[in-house]
C-alpha cells in the first residue's frame, strides 16, 4: 500500500513539473570557419600596418577556439592575446572598459589578485550575437593596446554581418 502511495506522489510530481526541456541550457558558438576568418583579419590588418601579433578567438567557456601567430610575433603574444580574450569573455566587456576602471580605481576586487588568465590591458573585444555574449578575440604583439585593439576590431568587423 505504501510503495502504490509514493508512486502516486512520484507520478504527481513529474507530471505537474515543467518540462525537462527547460532543463537543457542552449549555448551559441561561432562555427570554427567564422572564428578562423575573425582572427585572420586582425593579424592581417595588423601586417598591412606593419606589426606582427597573435589573435585569439574563445568560446564561452573561455576556450580557445581559434589562434593565429603573426609570421614575426613573439612569443609571448600567443599567451597575453588568449589573457586578453578570455579576460573579455569572462567579464563580458571590452578590456579598454576594464583598462579605464583600473585607473578610475574602481576595477572589481576579484580583478586586484592575481588569478590565471585575467589581463587587464586593452585588445580584448566581445562577440555579441544581440545582447548575447557568444565569443570574444584578444590581440597582442602590436606597439600599445590601441593598436591591438584597432586590429581586434578588424576581425570583429569581418564577421559582424554573420552574427545573428
Amino acid at each position: 500500500m505504501i510503495r502504490i502511495g509514493v508512486a502516486a506522489v512520484l507520478a504527481a510530481v513529474f507530471l505537474t513539473s515543467p518540462s525537462f526541456a527547460a532543463d537543457i541550457v542552449t549555448v551559441h558558438r561561432l562555427s570554427a570557419a567564422l572564428a578562423g576568418e575573425a582572427v585572420m583579419a586582425a593579424v592581417a590588418t595588423c601586417a598591412q600596418q606593419g606589426y606582427s601579433v597573435t589573435a585569439v578567438v574563445v568560446d564561452t567557456d573561455g576556450v580557445q577556439q581559434a589562434t593565429l601567430r603573426g609570421d614575426t610575433a613573439a612569443i609571448h603574444t600567443m599567451e597575453a592575446a588568449y589573457d586578453k580574450a578570455y579576460t573579455s569573455m569572462t567579464s563580458r566587456v571590452d578590456t579598454l572598459a576594464l583598462v579605464e576602471r583600473q585607473k578610475a580605481g574602481t576595477l572589481p576586487p576579484v580583478m586586484l589578485r592575481p588569478l590565471d588568465h585575467l589581463l587587464v590591458g586593452q585588445g580584448g573585444l566581445v562577440i555579441k550575437i544581440g545582447n548575447e555574449t557568444v565569443s570574444a578575440i584578444g590581440v597582442s604583439g602590436g606597439p600599445g593596446g590601441d593598436k591591438d585593439e584597432a586590429c581586434a576590431r578588424a576581425g570583429l568587423e569581418r564577421i559582424r554581418s554573420r552574427l545573428n
